[in-house]
């Protein structure tokens, strides 16, 4: 069980900095337009169209959409002069031919600024001589994503930049940062991205951790134009979810941002979630900040700003088992607004398919309920789902069996 008093990172975000909640995410992916709906930034994505990183970043339901970058243009930052490059100057580790103008990646690449630690998590501070920079392929108002190398590793590459002129801001997004690392270097489950590590410098702070090849749940089921997940496939995913959730929960956590977009799909095909930006222990609801999360998945109490639990992440898988089932977006003929609007008021949610398993429809409605206390566990879900692809595997036996009987195979 983890103790918050130890983690000094962690603060409640409630307290009137609307302008300021950095749990809500601020990256778009590079070439795309700012007029998109408050919750369509999907899981970031290599510009190329391959894999997707393990810190998937999505705008908040109330995220601005105007994200327009605006990276490390402080006064006291100086450019680097012609004849010095950033490849040059860090010794082994690099970045990409045509970075030398990204002042965020100098930030952190540059060997005359020393690195700090980590603190509290020293031992997850990287060496940057080991770090090889690919291009940027995510940008928002405070940081960039990139894809790059770590000790000839695959890896996401998260950079943020230190605010110089606005220090109410600056503090929030250290604390920010400090909890993002907490929560990733305590997290250790085959169903959680790893964290690979970070480090600190005066102008920018870093988060690396590994890079899913496969892209993001919600860029599968995109993929497949709305055509539902075979079965046994749903039901092995949502159990990959519902173990590592009930891991997460088991420590006192809350990831309050569970959504397709943050679940990510390794090269074996297991889930892994990800995006603990905005998840922290559970101690004082009351102080939480409500606005965390995206409306389509968010459970009513939060979009309420009414104190919560647990329980939110229990509704928000409700609402991704319902699309592994599906293969479709929740509350797809509504506006992101619309949807909380009902959901919280007319008590709406996405049509359970008539030919679907029972216990699996079961598990969405209890999932969803309005009331959290009627939620079930997250060990409860294991065990309701591992019931359910049994009674899958077995139906499935069934019927080739008949098929069997009826169509005999014939001996030559």
């Amino acid at each position: 069980m983890l103790e918050a008093p130890k983690f000094t990172g962690i603060i409640g975000l409630n307290n009137n900095h609307d302008n300021y909640d950095l749990s809500q995410g601020f990256y778009h992916k590079l070439g795309e337009g700012s007029n998109m709906s408050t919750d369509s930034y999907g899981s970031l994505q290599m510009s190329n169209g391959g894999g997707s990183v393990a810190m998937s970043i999505d705008n908040s339901s109330v995220g601005s959409n105007d994200s327009h970058t605006r990276i490390l243009n402080h006064p006291g930052m100086k450019r680097v002069n012609n004849n010095y490059t950033v490849a040059q100057s860090v010794n082994r580790g690099k970045v990409s031919h045509g970075l030398s103008d990204d002042a965020l990646a100098q930030a952190l690449m540059d060997p005359r600024v020393p690195t700090e630690g980590l603190e509290n998590f020293d031992e997850w501070t990287i060496d940057l001589r080991k770090l090889n920079m690919g291009p940027a392929f995510a940008q928002g108002a405070f940081g960039k994503l990139y894809k790059g190398t770590y000790n000839g590793e695959d890896v996401a590459i998260k950079l943020l930049e230190r605010p110089e002129n606005d220090l109410e801001r600056a503090h929030l997004m250290e604390q920010q940062f400090q909890q993002e690392v907490m929560m990733l270097a305590t997290l250790k489950h085959p169903n959680i991205v790893r964290f690979i590590g970070g480090c600190r410098k005066p102008m920018v702070w870093c988060i690396v951790t590994e890079y899913a090849k496969g892209g993001s749940v919600r860029q599968f089921l995109t993929k497949r134009q709305n055509r539902s997940v075979p079965l046994k496939l749903a039901v092995k995913q949502a159990l990959d979810v519902a173990r590592g959730m009930e891991y997460v929960h088991g420590l006192s956590l809350i990831h309050r941002d569970l959504k397709s977009d943050n679940l990510l799909i390794s090269a074996d095909k297991s889930i892994k979630i990800a995006d603990f930006g905005v998840a922290r222990i559970e101690v004082q609801t009351e102080g939480m900040t409500p606005e965390t999360g995206t409306y389509r998945w968010m459970a009513p109490e939060m979009i309420q700003h009414r104190p919560y639990t647990q329980k939110v992440d229990v509704y928000s898988f409700g609402i991704v088992l319902w699309e592994l089932i599906t293969g479709m977006l929740p509350f797809q003929n509504m506006t992101a607004v619309q949807a909380a609007f009902a959901v919280v008021n007319k008590g709406v949610r996405p049509n359970i398919p008539n030919d679907c398993l029972p216990v699996l429809s079961e598990i969405m409605t209890r999932c969803w309920d309005g009331n959290p206390d009627v939620r079930p566990p997250f060990t409860e879900v294991v065990k309701m789902l591992e019931n359910a692809e049994m009674e899958i595997i077995t139906t499935v036996r069934k019927a080739r069996f008949r098929c069997c009987i009826t169509q005999p195979m014939t001996v030559d």
